[in-house]
């Protein structure tokens, strides 16, 4: 197959998938919004796991749907600051034990959500600390390394300089030795030639 359409065909596809993908996160949103219409209208507390229990969704769906999110934080706040409205308050007899399990399931449920979302955020967290940690260290031992060949290039350089010059120097030394053993020897035939004082 020519494999512009190929790469044509997967293009299309992606597009197919990401438009199913909208669709049902639209879906989602709708179900799990009008849950937080429908326990407010109920006067029931409104907790992220009543709503997505209610909506047949995640509790992450909630947490990280943003139109959700915010329909949940406000409804809160609202029950917050005025309370659940007296008249859509459960009558008594209604609060069995059963309700109370199902709240403290629901509870537990919201709990576990919760502590997944907080060890996944800290995953993220470790890792990027890790990976700016590796890049510090990195960048750390790469100009190290620079510093220790730039003054190695250095010695290597000094010690040319100081081994020609101890090559000069050896050199002089020994015309130095070879001028002093010339200027005895002369000394030494002068003496010699000079004739002895006559007694």
């Amino acid at each position: 197959m020519d494999p512009t359409t190929v790469a044509r065909e997967a293009r299309v596809e992606r597009l197919r998938q990401a438009r199913i993908a909208d669709s049902k996160a639209k879906t989602k949103t709708k179900r799990s919004l009008d849950a937080v219409a429908s326990l407010i209208a109920a006067g029931e507390r409104i907790t992220v796991a009543r709503v997505a229990c209610k909506a047949a969704v995640s509790t992450w769906f909630v947490y990280n749907g943003p139109d959700v999110h915010r329909a949940v934080q406000a409804a809160i706040q609202e029950q917050a600051r005025h309370g659940i409205p007296a008249a859509a308050i459960l009558p008594r007899q209604r609060v069995s034990e059963a309700s109370l399990q199902t709240d403290l399931a629901l509870a537990r449920e919201e709990i576990k959500g919760l502590k997944t979302e907080r060890d996944r955020l800290q995953d993220r967290v470790r890792l990027a600390l890790g990976a700016e940690i590796d890049d510090v260290q990195r960048t750390v031992l790469l100009l190290r390394i620079r510093d220790l060949e730039s003054h190695n290039a250095l010695l290597i350089s000094q010690l040319a300089e100081q081994t020609e010059r101890a090559g000069r120097i050896e050199r002089r030394t020994i015309e130095l030795e070879d001028e002093v053993t010339a200027v005895r020897r002369a000394l030494t035939r002068s003496i010699r030639a000079v004739p002895s004082s006559p007694r």
